[in-house]
């Protein structure tokens, strides 16, 4: 069982928790990235996140390879675009398994992938008047 979505709604720890639940889960790990108000010693404004529109294929096959290491894991992630403010919550990702253990290295290892490889980029305003763009991967041309 996966979920997966990019969304230009508000995020809910309640909707990963139940993407993760079944029967056979006896812990569930939720790791929720928050916008927060500084960043390299500045104060954050606000924040835009765009995703090419590649994003939610690479998002999948990267939850399915993960999956594929961890088959008893049941996972889901979620990642907001759009405009969003301090305080608001920019992904959820979240894994259910028999064991903690499990859902702890599944979720991490989730996470790290998600935001090292799939194509969603972050546009930083700052309170000084500067912007920056924060994670802008390349995309593949095949």
């Amino acid at each position: 069982m996966a979920s997966v979505s990019i969304s230009d709604q508000p995020l809910f720890v309640e909707d990963a928790l139940r993407a993760v639940t079944h029967p056979g889960v006896g812990g569930s790990v939720v790791f929720v990235g928050t916008v927060r108000d500084h960043d390299t010693g500045r104060e954050v404004a606000g924040l835009t996140y765009s995703a090419h529109p590649s994003a939610l294929q690479l998002m999948q096959q990267v939850l399915d390879e993960v999956a594929a290491g961890f088959p008893q894991v049941h996972l889901a992630v979620t990642h907001r675009v759009g405009d969003l403010t301090i305080g608001d919550l920019a992904v959820v990702v979240a894994a259910g398994a028999a064991h903690r253990s499990e859902a702890f290295q599944a979720a991490s290892a989730l996470i790290d992938r998600v935001k090292a490889e799939v194509p969603i980029w972050k546009h930083q305003r700052f309170a000084d008047g500067t912007e920056e763009w924060v994670g802008s991967l390349p995309v593949s041309q095949e």
